[in-house]
């Protein structure tokens, strides 16, 4: 599968793979990080449900 045809959140991941992995950030801190920015989508996303 070619990426430009790929599902957003598939391009998506990698490039945020690529920028991680560019930038030589620690395995422990990415997901660290990531936990953190998964937690602010789902509560973004539970308030934009109430909202509907």
């Amino acid at each position: 599968m070619s990426l430009e045809n790929a599902p957003d959140d598939v391009k998506l991941a990698v490039d945020l793979i690529a920028l991680l992995e560019e930038h030589a950030i620690a395995p422990e801190t990415v997901l660290s990080a990531l936990e953190m920015v998964k937690r602010d989508f789902e509560r973004k996303l539970r308030e934009s449900a109430g909202d509907a």
